[in-house]
């Protein structure tokens, strides 16, 4: 499936170890540039306290979420930190490429591999934190898992971070505002294609 021809990729793919602010950034995307269409993905672990159903995520059960993939509903999806399961639904993605917009997925890096073998035109991009201390303060500081959880996320993170030279672009989140406003301007204007990744007619 093509994402909007050899020099205009219309999807960004957004990734980065737990804790660095990808939801958070694209959340500032959402509110601040409506032209820009931002996936929701399905996840089996249960809502944080201000998660919205549909609006975060998409909440399911591990059955449902099985039923997805099974029926090819998914286009990416992955076991994440050994627990829970997350995907992206693959209607609304390609909906809103085949309307022109400009798209942007939040995914894990098991998630962006399998995007990229999907839709090699696709932007990724690595959300780095400013240091490893400030990504553990992060999680530490929003204090939503315990200590194993937490001990589980931040040695997930190191192997995230071992694979930042595997993006295209990478953005350091020293603010939630400027992160935000550097992945729109590479929504609107994306860089081309790598050559070893540009498909053929």
């Amino acid at each position: 499936m093509s994402t909007g021809g050899a020099d205009g990729r219309r999807l960004v793919v957004l990734a980065g170890p737990t804790a660095v602010g990808k939801g958070t950034v694209c959340q500032w995307v959402r509110d601040n540039h409506p032209e820009v269409w931002v996936s929701v993905s399905a996840t089996t672990r249960a809502p944080r306290p201000g998660e919205v159903d549909g609006s975060t995520y998409h909440f399911v059960d591990h059955d449902e979420f099985s039923r997805l993939v099974a029926t090819g509903q998914m286009l990416e999806h992955a076991v994440v930190h050994g627990v829970n399961s997350y995907g992206t639904p693959r209607r609304p993605v390609e909906q809103a490429l085949a309307d022109g917009r400009p798209a942007l997925l939040e995914i894990d890096l098991q998630g962006a591999r399998q995007v990229r073998e999907a839709m090699p035109e696709a932007l990724f991009v690595f959300l780095a934190p400013p240091s490893w201390d400030e990504l553990v303060r992060r999680l530490v500081g929003r204090g939503t898992e315990d200590a194993e959880e937490r001990a589980r996320r931040l040695r997930t993170a190191q192997d995230e971070l071992a694979a930042q030279d595997w993006f295209d672009t990478t953005i350091v989140n020293e603010s939630v505002a400027a992160a935000g406003e550097n992945l729109v301007e590479l929504l609107l204007d994306p860089p081309p294609v790598p050559a070893d990744r540009r498909v053929t007619p």
